[in-house]
């Protein structure tokens, strides 16, 4: 269930915050953190330690397992209070709004700077962990890999390709990025898989698509993920979003990726509007958007 931290945050004293980065230092060893380290971890007493624990777990910011050992981990709403409250003393965020968007392994949230933002809290690995360990690249220099590592990890692949993408492709403007979560520019506009297009605005739409993957391949990134879900239209073009599983073009499998980009793309297509791309070779396209040679999906027939 998505929920708005920050009145936590305005809730929460310096002790608290003490508290949680023990909580969120411990679990980078193990998942649950032994409650006689956390004094340790926290730099706060013993006593302080119990004080602080009631109040953040009545907040469902930590959860307590008693099996073999009393132990602690942070919920992701915890994690979420510690990104928030790092951005708040970079002034990079001064206000929550609503949310904007939920899915399975990110929640975005508006959020208020000098202008309407996103904020966007990666959530990979928290329920599913094993799967994604098997679809991401991700590695630690530790034994124990925990879900908010993987989701840290996520969040920073991400701005770092928005950062070497911006404003050469079109991708939201990364303003700021701690642990989980992102701060970007707010992006306007309607997702692929609910837009409605002309006819004659179809094969344009998929055009400008595919050149955004040129462009971004010629930069440096394969998207690796592209679908219908993850495509902004507007009116004054497209833009390319979700970018946590790309990867540099020197990757050992990111000609493999463009291609399966661009077959997803162009399958949806054809898929909603079957007249418009009935012919189109996806390797040639592939091969061209690679190339940096795309032209349009009319230049490479069957």
């Amino acid at each position: 269930m998505v929920r708005n931290v920050a009145e936590d945050v305005a809730a929460l004293e310096q002790e608290d915050f003490n508290l949680l980065s023990g909580v969120e230092h411990g679990m980078r060893f193990s998942e649950w953190v032994a409650r006689e380290k956390l004094p340790d971890f926290a730099r706060l007493t013993a006593e302080e330690v119990d004080y602080r624990l009631d109040r953040v777990e009545d907040r469902g910011l930590v959860e307590r397992q008693t099996i073999q050992y009393e132990g602690f981990r942070l919920t992701f709403e915890g994690y979420d209070v510690l990104a928030l409250k790092a951005f708040a003393e970079r002034e990079t965020v001064s206000g929550f709004g609503a949310p904007l968007g939920v899915g399975k392994e990110s929640d975005v949230f508006e959020v208020e700077s000098y202008k309407p933002m996103a904020l966007k809290f990666h959530r990979e690995g928290y329920t599913n962990f094993r799967e994604v360990q098997k679809e991401r690249d991700y590695t630690s220099d530790n034994d124990h890999v925990s879900w908010f590592y993987t989701a840290r990890k996520a969040a920073e692949r991400e701005h770092e390709a928005l950062h070497a993408l911006y404003p050469d492709v079109n991708v939201p403007r990364p303003i700021d990025q701690n642990r989980h979560a992102i701060v970007m520019e707010k992006v306007d506009g309607v997702e692929l898989n609910r837009a409605k297009l002309e006819a004659g605005q179809v094969v344009g739409v998929l055009d400008l698509i595919l050149r955004e993957i040129a462009t971004a391949y010629r930069e440096g990134y394969v998207h690796a993920d592209i679908s219908e879900y993850n495509v902004f239209v507007r009116e004054d073009g497209i833009v390319l979003f979700d970018w946590p599983q790309s990867v540099p073009t020197d990757h050992e499998n990111a000609r493999e990726f463009l291609g399966r980009d661009v077959r997803n793309i162009v399958s949806y297509f054809r898929r909603k509007y079957p007249n418009p791309t009935p012919d189109t070779d996806d390797d040639a396209i592939a091969d061209a958007v690679a190339d940096d040679a795309f032209t349009s999906v009319r230049d490479y027939p069957a």
